[in-house]
């Protein structure tokens, strides 16, 4: 029987006399640096967030000083000033008032100038109108009248929009049951062409030269507003003036503003009415040209007198 060799035993690896040491690998293998670097990063992080904290409130703290510094000054500059200020406006106001009364003083002085200057326009009418000088200062409304006459009022159309009106329609009526300045002209022509001696609208005495014109919607006669209802006061034969009137073009296109646009109208015959005398007049000088012959310059040759209207 023969001897067989020896099997060789391939166990396993020993255990390493370190393994049951694993915190003590572990401390060998990770230094403690990482922990203080951490640690180290950690507290710089929040030192920066410290100091950005720190900074923000200073700042916020250096501009309440100074906005606190700037209301300071401010109120201090203020109460310095004060009296200069209340001086200066004092005498603003006081300089107002010396102007306005300045001119207050000048508007009086021109309403007594002019009331010269019409007495005066008056006293050459009187003079130099000759026989016809009643006539002249009455036609010129240089004088007040009274007499009989018409009263004629003339209103806008109930319920009519004072705030603006419209065009005018190719008949020439008002399209907006408003009295026009138009209408005012139609019917103080037929009044005069009627046989009135004297017109006066509103207590405003009309003359010769007076313009009766339109300024949007208000009505002017010489430059001054009417207000509605316009009141037509005509010095006349009442009865004859009335008749006359109405039955003219004039009274007829009237009564179509009343008929078709709703305009209001009044007519009387009245025992006596008052005119006031013109606020103003103008006075021209004329020479006739008698029977002459003419020279360039538009007299004539023989001059036979001379008058005023």
């Amino acid at each position: 029987m023969s001897q067989q060799p020896p099997i060789r035993s391939t166990g396993s690896q020993p255990p390493r006399p370190d393994a049951s040491m694993s915190l003590l690998n572990n401390v060998i293998d990770h230094a403690l640096d990482d922990g203080y670097a951490e640690a180290t990063a950690r507290r710089t992080a929040e030192g920066t967030q410290e100091s950005r904290s720190i900074r923000s409130k200073l700042g916020v703290a250096a501009g309440l000083m100074l906005a606190a510094v700037v209301v300071t000054v401010g109120a201090a500059e203020a109460r310095i000033s004060a009296p200069v200020v209340a001086k200066e406006r004092q005498d603003l106001i006081d300089r107002i008032e010396r102007e306005a009364s300045s001119a207050d003083q000048l508007e009086r002085d021109i309403e007594r100038i002019g009331a010269e200057v019409r007495g005066s326009q008056r006293q050459a009418l009187q003079q130099h109108g000759g026989d016809q000088a009643e006539l002249v200062t009455l036609l010129s409304g240089g004088t007040p009248v009274h007499g009989p006459g018409v009263k004629l009022v003339i209103d806008d159309a109930k319920g009519t929009d004072t705030g603006g009106g419209g065009p005018r329609e190719s008949t020439g009526f008002s399209d907006t049951g408003r009295v026009r300045d138009r209408d005012m002209q139609r019917v103080i022509n037929g009044l005069w062409e009627s046989g009135a001696e004297a017109v006066a609208i509103n207590g405003q005495r009309l003359t010769s030269l007076s313009a009766i014109r339109a300024a949007g919607d208000a009505i002017l006669v010489d430059n001054k507003p009417l207000v509605p209802p316009y009141t037509v006061l005509a010095i006349g034969d009442g009865p004859r003036l009335s008749t006359a009137f109405q039955d003219s073009a004039d009274g007829q296109y009237l009564h179509a503003l009343v008929e078709n646009f709703g305009i209001r109208r009044r007519i009387s015959v009245e025992g006596d009415v008052s005119l006031p005398a013109a606020p103003s007049l103008t006075v021209r000088t004329a020479e006739p040209r008698g029977a002459g012959v003419a020279t360039p310059s538009g007299r004539a040759a023989a001059d036979t007198g001379k008058g005023t209207s």
